[in-house]
């Protein structure tokens, strides 16, 4: 990444000027996003497979994750163009400024889309028919925001739509595991996006967005305690199910280690912390994965 952004980057934004302002849309400057929606991707993929994943299956659902992550993030700016110019965080994003015009990023949307249903077409019928409901989930979620506090918990489900989705491109089917390791994500999603949501909350209130973190208010670290936890659970339950061995749970303990870090950051609720504590979420999915993974290397 860092040697894009230096001698590479120069010379393609030489060629292409305009070239940083659409990765900059698309967030490809910032993996964070594309991480988060990465992790639960690979531990349905390697639980669904029994540790043993289709190589085809894996590199359509690595690329289409960038790929949706960076339509997720094209449509939300479209959505919150005429509130980002009043946040701080989020004043100078290449729409507000007029970088990039507004049919551009509807273009951009429809080719990102585009790319990511010929992966699907790929697949199975099932697969296909599910990948429907990931594009509802991310159109939807930007305009949540502005009729819900939990605009989260539809972000929840747009991140862990991958888990269904790429279960059924593995086995065909759908199980009650699936849908455990879905509502255990969702769970924890929620929990990272209200961390994100503490940052702005200031400005939230006064352009009158919402979010979980105004709803929670001064329960809101607690409420994220207990949301980890219960995603934590919800984990155990799926590794009780599946026979899975310790290397799987001692994942667990480090990541329900890294959430009591996350708590120690965002207790006095500066801006700060929170981001920091939104940034660690992506250790806690690689220490999960790190434990899947683990676990069927040292089984098998």
């Amino acid at each position: 990444m860092q040697e894009f952004r230096g001698p590479m980057k120069a010379t393609l934004t030489r060629y292409f000027p305009r070239l940083d302002d659409f990765i900059r849309l698309m967030r490809l400057d910032k993996p964070i996003g594309t991480l988060l929606l990465l992790w639960p991707t690979l531990w349905s993929l390697w639980l669904s497979a029994e540790g043993v994943p289709n190589l085809g299956v894996l590199a359509i659902f690595v690329t289409g994750v960038v790929l949706m992550r960076s339509a997720g993030c094209v449509i939300n700016d479209y959505a919150d163009r005429r509130f980002d110019g009043h946040v701080k965080r989020t004043c100078m994003r290449p729409i507000v400024t007029g970088k990039i015009a507004e049919k551009e990023v509807l273009g951009l949307f429809s080719g990102l889309v585009l790319m990511s249903f010929i992966l699907v077409l790929l697949t199975n019928p099932l697969t296909i028919g599910l990948s429907f409901g990931a594009l509802g989930l991310a159109v939807i979620y930007p305009f949540m925001k502005r009729h819900t506090h939990l605009p989260q918990v539809v972000l929840g489900a747009a991140f862990g739509w991958s888990i269904p989705m790429a279960w059924a491109a593995q086995t065909g089917e759908l199980t009650a595991m699936t849908w455990l390791l879905f509502t255990a994500n969702l769970l924890w999603t929620v929990a990272y996006d209200t961390q994100y949501a503490m940052v702005d909350r200031d400005d939230d209130l006064r352009i009158g967005i919402k979010s979980t973190a105004i709803l929670f208010g001064e329960l809101d670290t607690l409420i994220n305690a207990v949301l980890q936890i219960l995603a934590l659970v919800g984990l155990l339950f799926v590794g009780a199910k599946l026979s899975l061995g310790w290397f799987y749970y001692l994942g667990l303990v480090g990541a329900a280690g890294l959430f009591v870090y996350q708590y120690r950051l965002t207790r006095t609720r500066e801006r700060d912390g929170c981001f920091k504590a939104f940034l660690n979420n992506h250790w806690v999915g690689m220490t999960i994965f790190a434990g899947i993974f683990g676990n069927y290397l040292i089984s098998g």
